[in-house]
């Protein structure tokens, strides 16, 4: 079961962990990290009432995936999953703040969330991330979930001109049908921006586009990150071979 966490030595001197926070004093420090991320690095206006401590309404709802270097005895990684039971307790899934969800109604007894993924600077060389996403194949197949959904971040430091390049690049060949199409409740106001520009997908948006994911419409404009945020859907069924052997272990 993913509750007894796995362990992975990500390169020599590191002994890295993955696994659901079992504590709240785990859930409390990865907080404490995305708060460092999220705020500190990236300077996003946090609503919080414990300074230093990234937590919201969802939170207690949610399970927190964790990366730990149990050499340094120190959580290194993180995201948060939302499962639909959890969904309906706390009145809807975090991304309902930004998009109209309507169109996937009829999947909500099969969606994950997920969200916050954040990663310590000292650990961005992909042993992290790679862990984490091993975690959320094991924890949607345990469960029997089939659609994990979230939103992917882009940096509006430039005011959206890159946003705006980027999803009009990816929209050609990574759109999903229209069935699965949500609407940004406050939109990224494409027409008013440079859509031409030479844009790098960034890594974590990348890594999701190669293992079959789709981007499910426009982006919104999240203000308290100043982000653009793309609707993001993986359907599991159609993750790609290479991913599925990866993460998954499925032969086919």
């Amino acid at each position: 079961m993913l509750r007894k966490q796995e362990q992975q030595n990500a390169r020599p001197g590191r002994n890295l962990h993955v696994g659901l926070a079992t504590c709240e004093t785990e859930v409390l420090e990865a907080q404490k990290l995305r708060y460092r991320v999220f705020a500190e690095e990236m300077g996003a206006r946090l609503n919080t009432r414990t300074p230093g401590v990234d937590r919201d309404i969802y939170d207690p709802f949610c399970e927190h995936l964790i990366v730990r270097d149990e050499d340094k005895g120190r959580i290194v990684g993180t995201y948060r999953i939302l499962a639909p039971s959890a969904a309906r307790r706390v009145g809807g899934y975090y991304s309902e703040n930004e998009f109209d969800l309507t169109r996937l109604q009829h999947l909500r007894n099969s969606i994950v969330e997920i969200g916050r993924s954040c990663i310590d600077p000292d650990y961005r060389n992909g042993a992290v991330i790679t862990l984490l996403w091993s975690g959320l194949a094991r924890y949607m197949q345990e469960n029997g979930y089939d659609y994990l959904i979230g939103c992917a971040s882009i940096s509006m430091g430039d005011g959206g001109h890159t946003a705006a390049s980027l999803y009009n690049r990816l929209k050609d060949s990574h759109l999903s049908p229209l069935e699965y199409r949500v609407f940004p409740r406050c939109p990224l106001p494409l027409e008013s921006l440079r859509g031409d520009l030479d844009a790098d997908t960034p890594p974590l948006i990348k890594g999701y586009l190669r293992a079959g994911a789709w981007i499910c419409g426009e982006p919104a404009w999240d203000p308290d990150f100043n982000t653009a945020d793309l609707p993001i859907m993986i359907a599991m069924n159609r993750v790609d071979g290479r991913y599925a052997r990866h993460f998954m272990g499925r032969k086919d």
